[in-house]
């Protein structure tokens, strides 16, 4: 294996493997591969490595910082978007998650007093949910947080690494559209 440019030659499969996203003491996903295994499937498995590192620093983050949660984040980002609030339905499409999760996660916002349910006038069925006042409020300190979180944990490549991982995520979604 060629190693990339400005990094020592690889001497074993496990050095293979490690580029440095790999420094948690527990075996991640990709860790659990071989240099024999298809690149596709390590790509796979290197994409998923990197969520969970980037995502567990931000859940204690907002856990430590706020008592919240990274679904709490999740949802209220989607609704400091639609100031005029989503139905729930909508809200469940956007965070891919099934109506009962938004509904709980909902119950727990309205119950902090974050987020507010306004019946639908039209469809005696539906609700539209919008951020309260005290949570544009903690979202608004939530997110300017949450982007610093994020900044740093991307601070290990250049502005020009980002940009080109930006581009190649990119294509890669457009190919998966696409299929």
């Amino acid at each position: 294996m060629t190693p990339a440019p400005g990094r020592p030659p690889v001497t074993d499969r496990a050095a293979a493997l490690d580029d440095g996203l790999n420094s948690a003491p527990a075996l991640d996903t990709e860790s659990r591969t071989s240099v024999d295994d298809r690149l596709t499937l390590r790509l796979w498995l290197r994409l998923l490595a990197c969520t969970n590192l980037v995502e567990a620093p931000l859940r204690q983050r907002l856990r430590t910082r706020f008592s919240g949660s990274l679904p709490w984040f999740d949802l209220m980002a989607q609704l400091d978007r639609h100031p005029g609030g989503l139905k729930m339905r909508e809200l469940s499409r956007r965070l891919m998650v099934t109506g009962g999760n938004v509904t709980g996660l909902t119950d727990r916002l309205v119950a902090e007093g974050l987020v507010e349910r306004h019946d639908d006038p039209t469809d005696r069925r539906a609700c539209t949910v919008r951020l309260s006042a005290q949570g544009q409020r903690q979202f608004k300190a939530m997110a300017t947080e949450h982007e610093a979180w994020v900044v740093e944990l991307f601070g290990g490549l250049t502005a020009a690494r980002q940009a080109q991982l930006f581009d190649l995520l990119g294509d890669l979604k457009q190919s998966l559209r696409e299929d």
